[in-house]
């Protein structure tokens, strides 16, 4: 990001054809692995509600760790692939030096687009939108025992947890569409757009792109009481220490 924003600025690369190979090698690869560990997220949370009991025994922490792995593993193979098929690893040394591009043929582009828009963007509309039904199952359920027993306090907390659930899920996937959707439209406009403006464009639109690894963070952090404790723990070094698995953060 300090580079994309540096060069945002200056309108023109400074660093070098070696920075910039290295540049663009790891916007490719982090930009999907962290698509793609938003999309393993939906998918966690929707095996944690749908089926708690299945999820508390077979979700272990070795098999978050091996699903993490294969996904930045799968990100590393697919983006060398893909920079490799597009003549990068070939051609990127014969780069002008005030400028940092890759281009992208329509084939790649097509794939990418699948790959890291389509793929991981479905999944967590359907996932969220079933963890949405859940949670407004679970809601009435509680309202139903609520009347159904005269002496039980009848709260509003039913209607705020959905209407919360509802909130952060929509917010995560409109953010999550506004970030992706621009960029992925830019990349098929390379034949219509007269080349200095299309650059430019691409710049300013594959920043937004990046800035979802931003966004979501922040999200969990206002919306989660449990992400902010975890958080604090983190920044004052307190999971360093022993007990740190033993912490309640909720």
């Amino acid at each position: 990001m300090p580079l994309q924003f540096i060069w945002l600025i200056e309108s023109c690369w400074f660093f070098g054809t070696t920075i910039c190979v290295f540049f663009n090698f790891m916007s490719f690869y982090l930009g999907c692995a962290s698509v793609h560990n938003v999309a393993l997220i939906a998918v966690d949370r929707y095996l944690a509600l749908s089926n708690p009991f299945f999820y508390s025994k077979k979700i272990t922490v070795n098999l978050i760790i091996f699903v993490v792995f294969l996904n930045w593993m799968f990100s590393l193979g697919y983006n060398v692939a893909l920079l490799y098929c597009n003549g990068f690893f070939t051609h990127a040394l014969t780069l002008c030096p005030s400028e940092c591009l890759i281009m992208v043929n329509e084939i790649w582009s097509f794939v990418d687009l699948v790959v890291v828009f389509v793929l991981p963007c479905s999944i967590m509309l359907v996932l969220y939108l079933k963890v949405f039904a859940i949670a407004k199952r679970h809601a009435n359920a509680i309202t139903r025992v609520a009347n159904s027993n005269p002496d039980a306090n009848k709260s509003d907390v039913p209607k705020r947890s959905e209407r919360k659930a509802a909130k952060v899920l929509g917010i995560l996937v409109s953010v999550f569409l506004l970030s992706l959707v621009p960029a992925h439209i830019c990349s098929f406009m390379v034949e219509s757009i007269q080349r200095q403006i299309f650059n430019d464009v691409l710049k300013y639109m594959t920043t937004l792109f990046y800035l979802n690894s931003l966004f979501n963070p922040i999200i969990y952090a206002l919306f989660y009481p449990w992400f902010q404790k975890s958080m604090t723990i983190i920044v004052r070094c307190r999971i360093c220490s022993p007990e740190s698995s033993l912490m309640q953060v909720k």
